[in-house]
């Protein structure tokens, strides 16, 4: 019974191989049916044993139980009766013995005297079905010896009957073709442990420089088209108000999600979604190849280490690349691919973007936003870069101090709401007749030579971008750009407090790119104390057009000149339409709501 269970449970086991998950899966499809096979025979001879096993518990089992229950049981049960029949005996005769041999009672000794022979009779009649039990046991015995035995014996030739005939034949061919391929896969097996061995060999001849972390710092093989990554970093954690410790763990990237796998762990977790977010170089506690992945809302994320250059720079364009959500198209790789073309044909180097433009688009003029004029044909009025821009100019990113920041160092600055109205405002601010709102993010900034042309405009344009696919600077700060007819104010979307303003007086340059129409920068000519003056060109991405916003610059500068003119601010005012308040209304409010809603779904051009 013991070997059916067990047969069953190997026919089980055997249909159960294919469930198992095992790291690799070479060859499985044959072995799998081959176990199938093989548990169709288990089950063919589980009928065999379970055949066995009836036919032993009737012809062996069965005669040693009854030769136990009955021939044994009765012989002793004949000796228990036996000996109660003689104690009964000797009872009654010793009620016999103790009759008075001088009054003798007739009556009395008369029943004593049956009742002894009554006893002696039941004596007798036991001893005698005692004995005749004991006879027959000789007997018995013996043949409950042999009987089992001649069951036994024929059950198994039996059972190894139909299993010959069962199996003998259409067995040889099958169990010859399964030890062939067991052979088979040895050879294999002895060819790829050797495979390996001269692989191990290889591998353990190779230069110190492998092993050694971040060798080619000079000139690392950078792959920029990743939408997947993986690989250990170090994790910045937090353990109180200024401490803090690093936890080398194994991060991969699965669809738009950052995962985390800790050593021993069966499954990884979510750490970081990375749809829309940014990812930037930071320095942290004097550690090298440091990044920072922010949020969305702009919330600090977590902060990550990689172990060389290459992984750092890697990591830093995998998360770029995903959090455009490149890996949502039909064909990722390509979309990863021309998205780094397209920043590496930033950082190519041209003499102006002028010469560009001419490349691209020999027919077109370039439009000046300021004066509205066309200017003539582009290789006639092209500056060199390095009278626009002097070679070496550093660039700056952030334009000014977090807002957090700028309240701590200016308590009681003044908050300004983003449609310009404030409870200290001047007269001049209130009669402002241009009070116009863009969303815009600051691309970069850096000094200029001159302010002639727009082409530094879009010189400065080229440098920055470039700038940031260089050194994988990805995140940008959005403000409110607040366009007057006084001046230019960058406000904080979440506190409303200016970040930084320029007169309208002193931009003296402004222009939108031709072929990415959310570009635009401006030209801010100052005076310096000392009697010097400086040029700065700032260069923005916006949820409009750019071109919207320029005309809002022309406007304002335009009211500028026409205030000094009481009949051509009337005219002016004629020209434009007015809202209801008497300001000048420069764009649909349907129209612009439904741009920014548009516009915040795409990604960033820059």
């Amino acid at each position: 019974n013991e070997m059916c269970l067990a047969t069953q449970q190997l026919s089980k086991q055997l249909l159960a191989y294919e469930k198992q998950h095992f790291a690799l899966g070479k060859g499985d499809e044959e072995v799998i049916s081959t176990l199938h096979y093989f548990s169709k025979v288990v089950d063919e001879l589980n009928i065999l044993h379970s055949e066995l096993a009836k036919q032993l518990a009737d012809t062996m089992v069965l005669p040693v139980i009854q030769f136990r229950e009955k021939d044994l049981t009765e012989v002793s049960t004949l000796k228990d009766l036996f000996g109660l029949a003689s104690n009964e005996h000797d009872v009654s005769m010793a009620k016999y013995s103790r009759l008075p041999k001088r009054k003798e009672n007739e009556k009395l000794k008369a029943e004593v005297a049956k009742e002894v022979a009554n006893a002696r009779r039941k004596q007798h009649l036991s001893s005698l079905q005692y004995y005749c039990a004991l006879n027959a046991l000789q007997y018995r015995k013996r043949v409950a010896m042999m009987e089992p035995m001649l069951g036994y014996t024929r059950g198994q030739i039996n059972f190894f009957k139909k299993g010959a005939e069962m199996f003998s034949k259409r067995m040889d061919s099958f169990l010859s073709s399964v030890s062939d391929m067991v052979q088979s896969i040895q050879g294999e097996l002895d060819a790829e442990a050797e495979k390996m061995r001269v692989s191990q060999q290889d591998l353990i001849a190779v230069n110190e420089s492998v092993y050694t972390p971040d060798s080619d710092v000079t000139s690392p093989a950078i792959n920029r088209n990743l939408i997947q990554k993986a690989g250990y970093l170090n994790l910045r954690n937090k353990t109180g108000l200024v401490t803090t410790t690093w936890e080398r763990l194994y991060f991969f990237t699965q669809g738009g999600n950052l995962m985390c796998q800790p050593r021993g762990a069966v499954a990884g977790g979510l750490i970081q979604d990375l749809d829309n977010c940014s990812v930037m170089a930071v320095d942290c506690e004097d550690r090298r190849y440091c990044f920072q992945i922010t949020t969305p809302t702009g919330k600090a994320g977590i902060t990550l280490q990689a172990e060389s250059k290459k992984e750092y720079e890697e990591w830093i364009c995998a998360i770029n690349n995903i959090s455009r959500q490149i890996y949502l198209t039909d064909n990722p790789e390509a979309a990863a691919i021309k998205l780094n073309q397209t920043a590496l044909q930033a950082v190519t180097p041209i003499t102006s973007f002028g010469k560009k433009l001419e490349i691209h688009h020999p027919s077109q003029n370039v439009k000046s936003m300021e004066n509205d004029k066309l200017i003539p044909n582009v290789s006639a009025g092209i500056h060199e870069s390095t009278q626009l821009i002097a070679p070496g100019t550093p660039i700056q990113f952030d334009i000014v101090l977090p807002a957090t920041e700028f309240l701590d160092q200016n308590r009681g600055g003044r908050r300004a709401n983003p449609f310009g109205e404030s409870e200290n405002s001047n007269k001049d601010e209130e009669d402002s007749l241009l009070q116009q709102m863009f969303i815009v993010r600051f691309l970069g900034s850096m000094a200029v030579q001159s302010d002639d042309t727009s082409e530094v405009i879009y010189e400065a344009m080229r440098q920055v971008l470039a700038a940031r696919a260089i050194h994988n600077i990805f995140r940008m700060t959005e403000s409110h750009l607040m366009v007057t007819s006084k001046n230019l104010r960058l406000i904080d979307p979440q506190t409303q407090v200016t970040r930084t303003s320029f007169e309208l007086a002193t931009v003296t340059q402004f222009a939108a790119h031709q072929d990415n129409r959310r570009l635009l920068g401006f030209v801010v000519h100052l005076s310096e104390a000392l009697g010097e003056e400086s040029m700065s060109a700032y260069v923005f991405e916006s949820n409009t057009e750019g071109e919207k916003i320029c005309y809002a610059i022309s406007l304002g500068k335009e009211i500028i000149e026409a205030r000094k003119d009481p009949e051509a601010l009337a005219q002016l005012m004629k020209s434009v339409p007015l809202t209801n308040d008497g300001k000048f209304m420069l764009l649909n409010d349907q129209s612009e709501e439904d741009g920014t809603m548009r516009e915040e779904g795409e990604e960033s051009e820059a």
